[in-house]
């Protein structure tokens, strides 16, 4: 391959990982073809961006960029395949689906979620468990609306329990 050329895929792949703040290095040395498009389909299906690239090539792009990256660089060994994502735990809860069969391929080599740097597959059900931002952000607004339902609710339990002995009252009478 031409230098030239070397340079036009290191500039694709880091402007590919600029776009995305969760990066997965798996191998997929050893998944056939019929497995190879299942996994496909379904990063697909969770939109999350699946690329093999070389090491070096990654490497390099890596280095381009602004975030610090070198904690993926001692797992760039082997075939590596990149699952980009903008979701911490999308490309983890899909390893595990995908390897629920009993399968140990894809596996897991190394991850960066949000400027952090997960090594192995032990951590792969950590990964898995990490909630989203929009989840955390959900988290927190029930967490602060649950205080004012509460507030309503017994407003509204009281004013009817009122209504009710008013009611009754009345047509005694």
């Amino acid at each position: 391959m031409r230098k030239e050329d070397k340079f036009l895929i290191i500039d694709k792949i880091a402007d590919t990982l600029k776009d995305y703040s969760c990066v997965y290095l798996t191998t997929t040395t050893g998944l056939n073809a019929e497995r190879t498009s299942d996994l496909r389909r379904a990063c697909a299906k969770a939109d999350i961006k699946l690329m093999v690239v070389k090491n070096t090539l990654l490497k390099k792009a890596m280095e381009k960029l602004d975030m610090d990256y070198s904690g993926l660089y001692p797992v760039l060994a082997g075939s590596s395949s990149l699952m980009l994502s903008n979701t911490g735990n999308a490309p983890a809860k899909l390893l595990k689906d995908f390897c629920k069969k009993g399968d140990t391929i894809p596996a897991l080599k190394a991850a960066f979620v949000e400027e952090t740097v997960y090594v192995g597959a032990e951590q792969l059900d950590f990964l898995a468990s990490l909630k989203s931002k929009n989840e955390l952000i959900g988290d927190v607004i029930a967490l602060l609306q649950s205080p004012a339902k509460n507030v309503v609710s017994a407003l509204q339990s009281s004013g009817n329990k009122l209504h009710g002995i008013l009611e009754t009252l009345s047509n005694k009478e």
